[in-house]
């Protein structure tokens, strides 16, 4: 797999942010490729990529993302990126490119995108939605409260606004947030509240682990019973899908989830983004696999 990533020149955010799970993915031939190079213009205070001053766009980048998933033989992709505040449309243009080059040379496989806020443009966001991406993923991470300490340059509300976008566009959304930071549990529980509120449909939840000593020290690491807690309270909230643990992350086992909410299909209608195919409640819940309580 290294070999792999490292003859056609990619990145991923398993390698770059130091994913605890590099070491179950890798051997099963997954991984989520990361775009759009390997610095990013934002100073997250829990993420280990790389800060500072990116290198111009490579133009090549997204056929060779398009190349590793065909000898990868992946079924189901997916695609990251640094956040590129430097650029005119925050590297949505890369975004709708990649997905485009994967499904041409891969046409059997599914693509999840895991996006950057871009800045709150609404024309970014609709490229990246006009590809038509089987999965639409953008962490809102932790409570509101915390966004000065750990997400300095992102807004709450902007995350969830974008979020509302895409869904109000027919997109299949998916979000995720990180455990220990020093979050309240009524707070987590508002926040879940407001992600569905916007339409979100699969959820993640995991433990943050501090990669290095330049993050912020985890203020608490959460027992298993209170992931399922969590995951309970998600599922009553109505989340199509949450998976909820220690080892969590947005794309950890992604094709899972798209698997598990089959009935909520997508197709692109020329002209008009995104449309739902209809489909009853009813024989959405029975292919979910979920009971109402």
């Amino acid at each position: 797999m290294e070999s792999l990533l490292g003859t056609l020149k990619l990145h991923t955010v398993c390698q770059e942010a130091r994913c605890p799970n590099l070491g179950d993915c890798f051997p099963r031939g997954t991984a989520t490729f990361l775009i759009l190079g390997d610095t990013c213009t934002r100073d997250c205070r829990f993420c280990a990529v790389k800060k500072g001053k990116p290198l111009p766009l490579d133009q090549d980048e997204p056929e060779r993302v398009a190349q590793a998933v065909r000898r990868l033989g992946l079924s189901h992709v997916v695609v990251t990126s640094v956040t590129r505040d430097d650029l005119p449309d925050g590297g949505a243009s890369h975004f709708a490119s990649t997905i485009r080059n994967i499904r041409a040379l891969n046409p059997g496989a599914t693509v999840e995108v895991l996006v950057p806020d871009f800045g709150g443009r609404f024309n970014s966001l609709k490229k990246v939605l006009e590809e038509g991406a089987d999965v639409f993923n953008h962490n809102v991470e932790t409570a509101p409260r915390l966004y000065p300490l750990v997400r300095p340059g992102a807004s709450y509300y902007r995350s969830l606004e974008l979020l509302k976008l895409a869904k109000e566009m027919g997109a299949l959304t998916k979000s995720g947030l990180m455990m220990g930071l020093g979050e309240r549990r009524e707070e987590v529980n508002s926040v879940m509240e407001e992600m569905k509120e916007v339409g979100v449909d699969i959820l993640t939840i995991g433990q943050y682990l501090r990669p290095s000593r330049r993050q912020l020290e985890v203020r608490e690491y959460l027992p298993p019973e209170d992931f399922l807690a969590y995951e309970e309270e998600a599922l009553r909230i109505g989340f199509h899908f949450v998976s909820s643990g220690p080892f969590v992350r947005s794309s950890y086992r992604a094709k899972e989830a798209l698997d598990s909410i089959s009935a909520a299909k997508l197709q692109t209608n020329k002209g008009h983004g995104l449309q739902w195919k209809a489909e009853s409640q009813e024989a959405k819940m029975r292919k979910w696999g979920k009971t109402q309580s």
